[in-house]
């Protein structure tokens, strides 16, 4: 995983936030606090935070489901690109970590638009799905259980609207999706994955080197 985008020289990428970022002081605050996480490798770059608030304002968004949450960056940015009856139906399992999530969603305001549901994913789905919000999502970020992901994106697929878009993180994972000695679960399963999408009829793609790779998938 990585948190900054790959492949960019490090003069560069502070070239490339210092003329595009437009990060809250909230949010580096909680960049800041999640760097101190024995885990902060899941957190996302915060180039890619602004990028999903853009494609979320670029909607006109007003429904978004997140799948991992983590402690919080990403929701944090699409909420605060919702607007005030814009909802965001956010999953994850972890106390400890969406503790600090609420935290800094209530200092920006923007806890009234995230429905925090503390529960397998799968589970949520499920839920939403049986509750009859079928085709009621504009935008969905995934961002969990990399062995998890095909059966993520056929859920959500179901929840997301024709015309929404689904973005899905560390679809290049550090580069290690074209190392043919790198043989784990989680590897295996983002290459297959890739592939999988690459012949899915049902969406237009585009794999953006943004981050650790972003697949952008529109339902069709």
């Amino acid at each position: 995983m990585s948190n900054k985008t790959l492949m960019l020289p490090d003069r560069l990428y502070r070239y490339l936030l210092e003329v595009s970022l437009r990060e809250t002081e909230l949010q580096r605050q909680l960049r800041e606090e999640t760097a101190k996480d024995s885990m902060a490798r899941m957190q996302i770059a915060p180039e890619q935070g602004q990028f999903m608030a853009l494609l979320v304002d670029l909607l006109g968004a007003r429904r978004v489901l997140e799948i991992g949450v983590y402690t919080g960056y990403s929701a944090l940015c699409m909420a605060s690109a919702l607007p005030p009856d814009g909802r965001l139906v956010a999953c994850d399992m972890s106390e400890e970590w969406t503790r600090i999530a609420r935290r800094y969603w209530h200092a920006a305001g923007v806890a009234d638009r995230i429905d925090l549901r503390l529960a397998p994913a799968m589970d949520t789905l499920a839920a939403l799905l049986a509750d009859g919000q079928e085709a009621s999502f504009d935008f969905a970020f995934i961002d969990a259980d990399k062995r998890e992901y095909q059966d993520y994106f056929e859920e959500t697929l179901k929840l997301l609207r024709v015309g929404g878009l689904m973005a899905i993180d560390n679809t290049l994972w550090n580069g290690s999706v074209i190392d043919p000695d790198d043989k784990s679960e989680d590897t295996i399963a983002i290459r297959s994955f890739n592939e999988y999408l690459h012949c899915d009829d049902r969406i237009s793609i585009s794999l953006v080197p943004i981050g650790d790779g972003l697949t952008l998938a529109r339902k069709r």
